[in-house]
């Protein structure tokens, strides 16, 4: 027979260091007793739901502050049949833009009474396709998906278990993916780096391509030939390289180019990362930023402002991105049936345009 725990007794030495110790685990129907109402009004309270009397409301609230109550999560979940929880999930975490936009969707989640869970897939769409049918519907309502190289298959196949998805930062606004998105409009952020080098007076100008040549940095490489042809310049292929979205990356690919064409004035990446490694590169090579070479990236995380020097960037509404994600899941969820594409095509929203930031390591080109 198991042993009974006794209840605490007020002034006891535990109740000392555990303060409210005696009401541990108090339940709903405790706080609905004191408040002399039902669980369900309780309920209704704590999630702002229902039609609930203004005299009712502050009893309840003074019960669960008496109370020390505290929601079981998990109870919930089962009960309601649906978590408390939304999934995001990224490529890979030690990418500084995403934890940087992982801490805008927490607050953005957080002030709608929900919790975050991030899953970081490191660039591997069978641990992506895991996430998806261990977590999508069973511990979180719904997915936001920023750059997680899984197919669109999968994600259909999700909604369709009534988990709805929201894909993060899609970068063709008027090229809808199928999905219900976010879209930011970065060929227009390389169009605007392009033209604050061309300016500048720049034209040697290396490119820095982070992606593939069909990949997701395409549209902003794309953006930054648009400005090139506008100012009647051509891109040889001889001054464009793709390589790695990472420091090590844009360095390596920097010093290839500058060896090709020592010509060259100006380089343009299409994020932040690898412009942070055509900096690094260049000191390595005893070039002045930006007065032996001017350098600008795309995104504006916070080590393109700890720079040194300074990163010029192009900044996307990442704060912005993020709440309208949540918004636009948290819409879908609430929405009746469960499906995103239920009420015909899926919703694209369209954040602000990019902004030019302009730091210390761009400038106008050394003549002479």
């Amino acid at each position: 027979m198991p042993q009974m725990v006794p209840r605490l007794q007020a002034g006891s030495k535990f109740q000392e260091i555990v303060p409210n110790s005696e009401y541990f685990m108090t339940t709903l129907s405790e706080v609905a007793r004191r408040a002399g109402c039902t669980p369900a009004t309780v309920s209704n309270v704590l999630r702002n739901r229902g039609r609930v009397g203004e005299r009712t409301r502050q009893r309840v609230l003074e019960a669960v502050e008496a109370l020390g109550y505290q929601p079981h999560l998990a109870a919930r979940a089962l009960a309601e049949g649906r978590a408390p929880t939304i999934a995001l999930m990224v490529s890979s975490i030690a990418n500084p833009f995403y934890p940087e936009f992982a801490l805008a969707v927490e607050r953005a989640a957080r002030s709608r009474g929900q919790f975050l869970i991030i899953c970081n897939t490191n660039e591997d769409p069978q641990m992506g396709r895991a996430y998806l049918q261990q977590i999508a519907g069973t511990l979180s309502e719904g997915v936001l998906v920023m750059n997680a190289n899984l197919d669109f298959e999968d994600l259909h196949q999700t909604e369709a278990r009534g988990a709805p998805v929201v894909l993060c930062m899609w970068e063709r606004p008027l090229q809808p993916p199928g999905l219900p998105c976010v879209a930011v409009d970065f060929r227009h952020a390389g169009e605007l780096a392009a033209q604050h080098l061309l300016e500048l007076g720049h034209r040697h100008i290396g490119a820095v391509v982070g992606s593939k040549v069909s990949g997701i940095h395409a549209a902003r490489y794309e953006g930054y030939i648009d400005a090139l042809r506008a100012a009647g310049l051509d891109a040889p292929p001889e001054r464009v390289l793709h390589a790695a979205d990472t420091t090590q990356g844009g360095y390596r690919a920097t010093r290839e180019l500058l060896e090709r064409d020592p010509q060259l004035t100006a380089i343009f990446a299409t994020n932040d990362l690898p412009a942070l490694g055509a900096l690094h590169a260049a000191a390595d090579l005893g070039l002045r930023v930006p007065d032996d070479l001017s350098v600008i990236g795309i995104t504006d995380i916070q080590l393109a402002q700890e720079a040194r020097p300074a990163l010029t960037t192009v900044a996307v509404p990442t704060v912005e991105a993020a709440e309208l994600a949540v918004s636009l899941l948290r819409e879908l969820i609430e929405a009746s049936p469960r499906s995103s594409s239920a009420a015909g095509e899926p919703r694209v929203c369209v954040t602000s345009a990019p902004k030019l930031v302009v730091r210390a390591s761009t400038g106008a080109p050394r003549t002479g």
